[in-house]
């Protein structure tokens, strides 16, 4: 089984520092703030029904430039106070202050969140377009860590790019920059999506042989449509991988069979993963729960480690 939200006393959330040094596999589901009334119906919807499974934990993005932020906090806060799942807030320094960031992490702590997910975020509008620094912001991923560290009793999630980031000039120097986050006192960092197994345990090993043992959880979006590939790219900044792009585009012409082969190849590469050692999986959900379900149960079919609450 996964591992679950354990026992706790109802005034104590765990982190997940906690449930990924517990042992067993995480598997976890990600969020996004809806923009109406309609998308706000649909992400409650798909987070009851991915409640049932007993995820790890759940995180909620945090829209560029901080677009979404008082979305993401309410959200968080009835997902703390609503329901059994432990939520992971997203957080980025783009266009705040010192003093903006450290009002928000005060009201993550009183909403009882005390994990949060340190990106430095993309510029508005334009998600390659120039980062510019806030006049008495941050300018990295490592120095939104220390903050937040700094300003109380939180586990701090960083991102991981299996390509490297857009911005980074190398893999060599995003592999730095990914290190400098976690001695920076990340606990865990979750991949951006990506397509091929190879390319998270190459990335894994690049950090390992620089002596960094941070947890990666890898993050995994099943393809449901063709037009998923287009926007994985828009997403991660990375490639699709052209001989998986192959396979889709010889059933592109048939709806229901590219939603099949994603959910296949979405279980091949999860299973991979999990048999080469990676201690869970982040299911990018895009507010919909029935394809990650579907991927989730497929995965459940086989005897893995005892649960927290077993």
């Amino acid at each position: 089984m996964a591992l679950g939200r354990p026992s706790v006393l109802p005034d104590r959330v765990p982190t997940v520092r906690e449930l990924l040094a517990s042992g067993g596999r995480s598997f976890s589901f990600e969020f996004f703030p809806p923009k109406n009334a309609e998308g706000e119906r649909q992400l409650w919807r798909a987070i009851r029904e991915l409640e049932s499974l007993r995820p790890t934990f759940v995180s909620v993005t945090y829209g560029a430039g901080g677009g979404t932020r008082d979305r993401t906090v309410e959200i968080v806060e009835r997902l703390a106070h609503e329901t059994t799942l432990t939520p992971v807030a997203h957080f980025t320094a783009v266009d705040h202050s010192v003093r903006e960031l450290r009002h928000l992490i005060g009201r993550f702590a009183g909403a009882g969140v005390r994990n949060i997910l340190a990106v430095r975020g993309d510029p508005p509008g334009d998600p390659m377009g120039e980062w510019v620094r806030h006049p008495e912001g941050v300018l990295y991923a490592e120095d939104l860590v220390r903050l937040i560290r700094q300003s109380g009793d939180f586990c701090v999630g960083v991102a991981a790019f299996p390509y490297k980031h857009p911005r980074s000039p190398s893999v060599e120097s995003d592999t730095e920059y990914f290190v400098r986050k976690c001695r920076a006192g990340a606990d865990y960092a979750i991949t951006q999506m990506f397509f091929r197994a190879e390319d998270y345990l190459r990335l894994r090993d690049r950090v390992a042989a620089t002596g960094c043992d941070t947890p990666i959880i890898p993050g995994i979006m099943p393809v449901t449509q063709m037009s998923t590939i287009a926007r994985s790219e828009q997403l991660s900044g990375a490639p699709f991988p052209p001989e998986v792009a192959a396979r889709f585009e010889a059933v592109a012409d048939d709806p229901a069979a590219v939603r099949r082969l994603g959910i296949e190849h979405a279980v091949e590469v999860c299973r991979t993963l999990l048999d080469e050692g990676a201690p869970g999986i982040h299911f990018i959900t895009f507010n919909r729960s029935s394809a990650t379900r579907e991927v989730f149960q497929a995965l459940d079919s086989a005897p893995r480690a005892a649960s927290l609450t077993a």
